[in-house]
């Protein structure tokens, strides 16, 4: 209940999680029948990045900062959902602010699909219900993310994503990440499930990671890492699982995660990414 995501907002590790949510909205759209997203820590949904959180930390600037110079047109094209989300949302609400999740998922959404979006933290929630309230195909729910995971799938539409970013804040959240989702999958085995995680210690996160060789699903492990785990302390990269990732998106990233990891690096030598597939084979 203490996370904040104003202080982090725009960050690197905002870059990887948001390029990833608008390549899997994007394929979903590819097909005329409609389609849910739920977003289980939704946060507020905008963020300012002149504002004194923003300011204060400055994290910003090491990532969609460093964003500005284009890269090489391959990579622009697997870029071009996420700019063209951010162009739209700073068109309506102003340059310095930087979208959220919820905010991606209501500029990406066709009339026809559907958003829900959870969020326990009673301060933000009101933020999040204030912003997208009189948004017909949006709902925001004040519910525990974790609850709502179960409680909200299998949807009425039977194609869609889970995104599901926790907060960190207790031991042992990593873990339970797999759990969860390796449960959900048993109720809901076609949706998409995308698990945002810290990288701060490469062993504890390798560990965590063994169960994802028991999901009954097709897994990719995506990391982008800007500092070495454990040599510089704090938050040394970041990752998603992705369960049942659209089959587009292991190239997409195989093209993208390159050209991240040298744009985004904050020490000379560049720490390196992870790209795997795990779980049941396709």
């Amino acid at each position: 209940m203490n996370y904040r995501h104003a202080f982090h907002a725009g960050n690197f590790a905002d870059v990887l999680k948001h390029v990833v949510l608008t390549r899997i909205i994007a394929h979903l759209r590819l097909k005329p029948k409609p389609f849910r997203v739920i977003d289980t820590h939704a946060g507020t949904g905008l963020y300012d990045l002149s504002g004194d959180e923003a300011e204060r930390t400055g994290e910003w600037r090491d990532g969609i900062g460093r964003l500005t110079k284009p890269f090489a047109p391959e990579i622009e094209a697997v870029l071009a959902d996420y700019r063209a989300v951010l162009a739209q949302v700073r068109a309506r609400h102003g340059e310095g602010i930087y979208p959220g999740s919820p905010a991606i998922i209501r500029e990406m959404l066709r009339p026809v699909d559907r958003g829900i979006l959870v969020e326990l933290h009673p301060q933000d929630h009101a933020a999040l219900a204030l912003r997208y309230h009189q948004v017909s195909n949006l709902k925001a729910l004040h519910l525990d993310g974790w609850q709502a995971l179960h409680a909200l799938i299998p949807p009425k539409e039977k194609r869609g994503l889970v995104l599901i970013d926790p907060p960190y804040e207790k031991t042992g959240e990593l873990p339970r990440l797999v759990r969860e989702i390796a449960r959900a999958l048993t109720k809901w085995p076609t949706g998409i499930y995308a698990g945002w995680y810290p990288i701060k210690q490469q062993a504890a996160v390798n560990a965590a990671l063994g169960a994802l060789d028991t999901l009954s699903r097709p897994v990719l492990r995506i990391e982008a890492r800007v500092r070495n785990p454990a040599e510089e302390g704090g938050l040394a990269g970041s990752g998603l699982i992705v369960a049942n990732p659209p089959w587009t998106l292991q190239q997409d990233l195989a093209c993208l995660l390159p050209a991240l990891d040298s744009r985004l690096a904050q020490v000379d030598r560049v720490p390196g990414f992870t790209l795997e597939r795990r779980g049941a084979p396709d």
